[in-house]
């Protein structure tokens, strides 16, 4: 019996993302200047950023 391609792949971090998780978006928000902390606290709704 063999396994299915999508199992085992041995470079499963290599592949970029399109898509960033919130604390990955806040970290490019302070990057660019455009996130304060303790003046946003609202984590939601939070502007599109560049993925890298």
């Amino acid at each position: 019996m063999t396994r299915h391609n999508s199992y085992g792949k041995t470079n499963k971090g290599g592949k970029k993302r399109n898509v960033l998780k919130r604390f990955e978006r806040i970290d490019v928000l302070r990057k660019l200047g455009k996130w304060v902390d303790g003046k946003n606290t609202r984590v939601t709704n939070l502007p599109k950023t560049p993925s890298a």
